[in-house]
């Protein structure tokens, strides 16, 4: 019998991406933990979905294994305690639980942090740098979008010592209107987004101290610009260094080696970048390097699907891990 795993936050993007990702898991089956009944319902969830409410008691007599929470920083910081307490694991798709101490996420997150025990104890999501502490985890912070989409493309390199620090890098990210979350706001309406592009959070995007926290840089090592695209999902990053690597292969060999083995990170050959499409509705991060080696100057390019690896495939990777399944399970 399948294992059930509960959802909530289930009406949202990244929810209802989680029940369209479970619905073909051989090993978990997802059960929808009714939290707001205020909000229209998405064509993406279809009946025939068990439903409980949002209570211990429910979450209990359920037997649930584990939950994913799809909802706000606040009312993540709500509800895993009493979780963690009826005895479930965890995954957080929000960034209650991603940044280190109370201070730093009252800085970002302009708010104070009131779980500041399980802040300490959350285990960053990323599985490709985090592995082992995820599988021992009981609360899991999944990764942001944009963090997750540049932080495979730059840790290994800074690993690897082949990144002129003191140049600085800059990361130039462009995120689909999906990235914003399902309630109507006017920033994302239709006539808004349309034909347009811009730029947001300048120099203050709260998942900025993601990348610093897991890459190891310093804040004025990097340079970080947010844009909307017109599109309703996807993450593609132009991130720019300098470096000493002679050849563009080099940098390749880099992530070749630091990935060998890694299900979900695809690198391309030299002078080859990834594009959305390619991306789309997969778990994948696809990478790829251009270098002029004559003047240093780098530019790695890496695509994300914000909705998966961005968000609901990459909380199910974590899942699995914590709960013993094959990672990939579900996500191929």
């Amino acid at each position: 019998m399948k294992r059930k795993v509960g959802i909530i936050g289930f009406r949202g993007y990244s929810g209802a991406e989680l029940v369209r990702i479970l619905a073909r898991h051989a090993y978990l089956e997802p059960v929808l933990i009714e939290h707001r009944k205020d909000v229209q319902e998405t064509p993406a969830i279809r009946d025939g979905w068990r439903r409980i409410p949002c209570t211990s008691e429910a979450v209990r007599a359920e037997a649930l294994v584990g939950v994913f929470l799809a909802t706000p920083a606040e009312v993540s910081m709500e509800l895993a305690p009493w979780m963690l307490d009826a005895g479930v694991k965890v995954v957080d798709l929000s960034g209650a639980f991603r940044l280190r101490t109370p201070e730093t996420y009252r800085r970002w997150y302009q708010e104070e942090h009131t779980q500041p025990a399980l802040l300490a104890e959350a285990v960053y999501g990323l599985p490709e740098f985090c592995r082992a502490e995820i599988k021992t985890a009981r609360l899991v912070a999944n990764p942001g979008c944009y963090p997750t989409a540049a932080n495979l493309a730059i840790k290994p390199l800074l690993e690897a010592g082949v990144v002129d620090r003191q140049a600085g890098i800059v990361c130039d990210a462009k995120s689909g209107v999906s990235g914003a979350g399902r309630k109507a706001s006017l920033k994302t309406s239709f006539c808004e987004v349309a034909e347009n592009f811009s730029a947001y959070s300048i120099l203050e995007h709260r998942h900025v101290p993601e990348v610093l926290i897991a890459s190891g840089l310093q804040e004025g090592e990097f340079s970080f610009t947010a844009h909307l695209l017109p599109v309703d999902r996807g993450i593609l990053e132009t991130i720019y260094f300098r470096t000493a690597a002679a050849r563009a292969e080099d940098l390749i060999g880099v992530y070749r080696k630091r990935y060998a083995g890694e299900p979900f990170v695809r690198i391309y050959d030299a002078g080859q970048a990834p594009d959305l499409r390619a991306v789309a509705r997969t778990n994948y991060c696809d990478i790829g390097v251009t270098l002029d080696a004559a003047t240093g100057r780098a530019v790695v390019v890496s695509a994300i699907d914000n909705l998966v690896k961005g968000a609901a495939g990459q909380a199910i990777q974590n899942m699995n891990l914590v709960l013993g399944h094959a990672e990939a399970e579900g996500l191929l």
